[in-house]
């Protein structure tokens, strides 16, 4: 048999003139990988479903949690991560702008449009480490008992409160100078309360209460005790004052969700933000005029699709931590 050599303007495929499904080697790698991630985070958020099913009752309420609004103060539940979810979709759509005005070698457009994707995406990524300041940070505070369960502090209507709001600070913290070295170097975060104080302040403060952080299975809010002898049974056994969100405990309730958070919501960054350097690439290739040159927008194509699919990861996240 003679052995047959591919001719310079063979298909890419060097395989043969059909082009699986019709789409290009790059599109189809880029299928490939974004098939494989999205297999990475569905385990992901599997193992998250089961521990949040398997800890139920005792499970972050995300109202609760997710609170803030920039330069607003009050409580509006949820507000912001809807605006978040509302700018990531609204970039998918300027991003299928562009490629439509690619396909149809339009290269105003696309410029505008990408412009658009990327502008959405960088507030979407600072809105997120926003997010995660404000986790960290905390609110309120609480105690954690001997058994690692956190108790929060209410007032007679059952609305949670600040420790700053019925308990003294006792527990001065020095600042960090080049005098004094690394403090708090090693060991658990210093606040500027202590567990003593704050029994203190709870006995003397007949209008606070504390809340548990399991839920009621009936109400589907968390358990709260505004009776002073009960409530007391529980601060006794108080270990540390918690203020904010670690890898290692949460002042909003179960560690894990913590974990959960931290690691599912950075790893989907990091994807955004790795989606956001691919489009600044792309974009300044487009104003070079490249794509102009090779006569087609395949590559706009392509990031576009590794776009949608960030975008739509972001639906499932957000439907497991923030509605569900």
């Amino acid at each position: 048999m003679k052995a047959t050599t591919a001719d310079q303007n063979t298909n890419v495929w060097e395989g043969g003139a059909t082009k699986p499904l019709g789409a290009s080697y790059g599109k189809m790698m880029m299928w490939f990988f974004i098939l494989s991630d999205a297999l990475t985070f569905a385990g992901f958020l599997a193992a998250y479903g089961l521990t949040r099913f398997k800890f139920i009752d005792v499970w972050p309420i995300a109202d609760e949690v997710f609170t803030h609004f920039p330069g607003i103060h009050g409580n509006y539940p949820m507000y912001y991560v809807a605006l978040m979810t509302f700018i990531l979709i609204f970039s998918s759509v300027t991003m299928v702008l562009a490629v439509d005005a690619g396909h149809q070698m339009k290269r105003k457009k696309v410029i505008l449009y990408m412009f658009l994707t990327i502008i959405g995406g960088l507030v979407f990524v600072g809105s997120q480490a926003w997010e995660w300041k404000n986790f960290i940070k905390g609110e309120y505070g609480a105690v954690q008992l001997k058994d690692g369960k956190i108790i929060q502090f209410v007032n007679q209507e059952g609305k949670q409160i600040a420790l700053a709001d019925f308990a003294e600070k006792n527990n001065p913290i020095s600042e960090h100078t080049r005098y004094n070295g690394l403090w708090n170097e090693k060991g658990e975060t210093t606040s500027e309360y202590t567990t003593e104080g704050i029994l203190e302040s709870f006995k003397h403060n007949p209008e606070v209460g504390i809340r548990l952080e399991k839920i009621n299975p009936e109400t589907k809010q968390k358990i709260v005790i505004l009776n002073k002898a009960e409530a007391l049974k529980y601060l006794e056994q108080s270990a540390r004052v918690v203020e904010g969100a670690n890898l290692e405990v949460n002042e909003y309730g179960s560690s894990q969700f913590a974990d959960f958070f931290f690691f599912i919501t950075g790893f989907h960054g990091f994807h955004v933000t790795s989606g956001i350097i691919l489009n600044i690439i792309i974009f300044a290739n487009v104003l070079l005029g490249t794509y102009e040159k090779r006569g087609h927008y395949e590559m706009v194509e392509k990031v576009g699709l590794y776009w949608h699919f960030v975008d739509l990861v972001w639906v499932f996240v957000f439907t497991f931590f923030y509605l569900v």
